[in-house]
């Protein structure tokens, strides 16, 4: 007989793979991918204007540095899943250090569930605080790209939350993108933590600017 952990385990590991098999089913020929994927390649060129002209962009704040289109994979349905949130039961406050030794508290609230190929890997989310206490959440990671084709500190995801606990997120990493201390050494960002590395090739999203 399961125990009550293992049972709790093992219904997150079924609802994690059906989400993900759903989501599977919707390729690169479905319309709605594929519209989905256009709308991502609209996205980058929308970027990539910003970057280049936007007062609080780093290529205007670090005038070092010069402007070149950003660096991005294919867009791939591979890299794209469906899961809840998981909340921890005991939500643990730690510290994230940035690129420039400051130390940042922050809630690990939970982690989404992606499976890719058979096996099921956590994604964390995090709550932090801004300068006046504002909340806002945060997902980065770092995986086997990272360091090679993709920034060395880790990449990001956005993420909102759903006041529905049972809501469904789509995780979307071709909309990955590398924090403004990829491309100037006048900022800095939050690291992922050893806990936020994810162990596959995550080829979709932002490469290496340079």
């Amino acid at each position: 007989m399961l125990s009550r952990t293992s049972y709790r385990l093992a219904v997150i590991l079924f609802l994690t793979l059906l989400l993900t098999e759903a989501c599977k089913e919707n390729r690169v020929d479905d319309p709605e991918m594929k519209a989905s994927l256009d709308t991502i390649i609209k996205e980058r060129k929308e970027k990539d204007y910003s970057m280049q002209f936007d007062k609080a962009s780093p290529f205007i704040v670090d005038t070092s540095i010069t402007f070149e289109p950003l660096n991005y994979y294919e867009p791939n349905p591979d890299f794209i899943f469906k899961s809840k949130l998981f909340i921890y039961e005991v939500q643990d406050t730690v510290t994230i250090l940035g690129t420039k030794g400051e130390k940042r508290p922050s809630i690990l609230i939970g982690y989404l569930g992606l499976n890719y190929e058979g096996n099921i890997y956590k994604l964390n989310v995090y709550k932090s605080f801004g300068r006046t206490g504002t909340e806002y959440y945060s997902i980065w990671f770092t995986d086997r790209t990272t360091g090679n084709e993709t920034y060395g500190v880790g990449r990001y995801l956005e993420f909102e939350l759903n006041d529905d606990h049972d809501f469904i997120y789509k995780i979307d990493f071709n909309r990955a993108y590398n924090p403004y201390c990829a491309y100037s050494a006048l900022f800095t960002c939050p690291i992922p933590r050893e806990e936020d590395y994810i162990d596959i090739e995550i080829e979709a999203g932002e490469k290496n600017f340079h």
